[in-house]
Parts: C-alpha cells; structure tokens; sequence
C-alpha cells in the first residue's frame, strides 16, 4: 500500500505586496519521504517554506497536514502537531548558550516548565551531533558555521517532529559541513522515520539524499519527479542542477 500524504500543498499563491513569489504551486509529500525542493535564488522556495511554517499567510491555495487544513493554525501550533522547522540563516539567539537554545526549541510543547525528560531529548540531540554535547555550556554566537547549522537543526529536533522543514540548511557551508548536514538528515530520515522537505540551491547533493524533487523557477514548479529522473534529465541539468554542486 502506498504512504498515506502527510503534506499537500495545492495552488499555492504567496505575494509581497503586489508581486508574487509563489504562483499557484502542488505539492505533495508522503510519510517517511525525502523531498527536495529545488532551484536558483528567487525561485521561490524559502517563501513556500516559509507559507508551510506558518510564517507568511497565503494569498490563495491551501497546506494541509495529515489533511487538516492549517489556514487558522499558527506557527506555535504547528510545531505542537509536529512540524519541526529549522529556518534560513539559522536564527539562533547568539547571546545564550547551546543548551539553552536547546530548550527553547521545545518551549512550544513545554512552556515555562522544564521536566526531567527533557533529559532524553538532550541525549537524543548529542548521539546525533556529539560536537554539540561538547560545547553545550558555550555561547551560540561562538560557534563555527557548520556548529552553528547542527544547532538549528537539533533546535527543530526536540519537540521529535514527524515532519522536518529545512529551508537552505547548506547556505555558507563549506563542502565537508554540507556533506554531514545532509547524511544527519538522511540518517534522520532513515533510522526515526522522520519525513524532510528540503528546499535548497544544492540541487546535486540534495538529490542525492532525496526520493523526490520540485524544481521552482520565478515561483512555479516547471518540474518534478523521482531524484533519478531528475538527475537524469539533460535539459534540468544543464539550466538548473548544476547550482552549488558539491561533490
């Protein structure tokens, strides 16, 4: 039996104002899927990201989430249904600690109070990226780039969401800490089930991680289809895929 969709996204309209970056865009991701969202700069992904999150209100169309349409669902709350989100540049809170960015990734399920479990979520975060264990006392603001990558991603991690949205998580990155952010999420995918939409420009090596892509350009989806096939397409490769390759 096929996957059951946990995220469609159907007719999508987002504008600034007057001008439009998403236009009119189906999307549909299935649970336990890896699906790259794909295209140059402007295309439109990071707005589509941001519409998913909550963060801006589309114009028209409509996001649902296990088919429960999220129209009057904040933010907050979509992170309580099981939306993690790991947002471009990172946003962390520079002036406040690893752990304590820690915990406020699970403020939406915890509110004002710490329990003792949040105990196993920190055991869960520094299995994945023991880096982070290590300098869980030091300052956000400290960090390398690729440090401070791993820790907005394991900021998204501790509420254990079912669906991982990562907006541009190799941007500024070098290769090496492209590489192992994108195997974390692969493994992500693969060991705790966890279903991930990756918007990025690194078409090559997100669909290499991949099961299936979009390719955006100027806020519509001119393609889509299996990571294979995509990859396989001359045409896409030559105007689109060749973006931020890392190898």
């Amino acid at each position: 039996m096929a996957p059951e969709t946990l995220l469609a996204v159907r007719g999508l309209v987002v504008a600034y104002g007057n001008i439009e970056a998403v236009k009119g865009v189906d999307l549909e991701v299935r649970r336990g899927e890896f699906v790259a969202v794909l295209g140059p700069n402007g295309a439109g992904k990071s707005t589509l990201m941001k519409a998913a999150a909550g963060v801006l209100a589309p114009r028209a169309g409509t996001i649902t989430l296990d088919g429960r349409d999220l129209a009057r669902v904040t933010t907050a709350e979509r992170i309580r249904l099981g939306i993690g989100i790991i947002p471009e540049g990172r946003q962390l809170f520079p002036d406040m600690s690893v752990r304590e960015n820690l915990i406020l990734g699970a403020y939406s399920q915890l509110g004002l109070r710490i329990p003792p479990g949040i105990a196993q979520s920190f055991d869960f975060i520094f299995a994945i990226f023991p880096r982070l264990a290590e300098r869980q006392r030091q300052l956000a603001g400290s960090l390398s780039g690729g440090e401070a990558q791993m820790l907005a991603i394991s900021r998204a991690l501790m509420t254990r969401p079912r669906l991982l949205l990562c907006d541009e998580p190799s941007l500024g990155l070098a290769p090496a800490f492209v590489r192992e952010v994108l195997a974390t999420l692969g493994r992500l995918r693969r060991d705790q089930g966890m279903t991930i939409v990756l918007a990025d420009q690194n078409a090559q090596a997100a669909l290499r991680m991949a099961d299936r892509g979009y390719v955006l350009d100027t806020g519509r989806v001119v393609a889509s289809g299996t990571a294979v096939a995509l990859q396989a397409d001359d045409r896409l490769r030559s105007a689109y895929l060749g973006i931020g390759a890392v190898g």
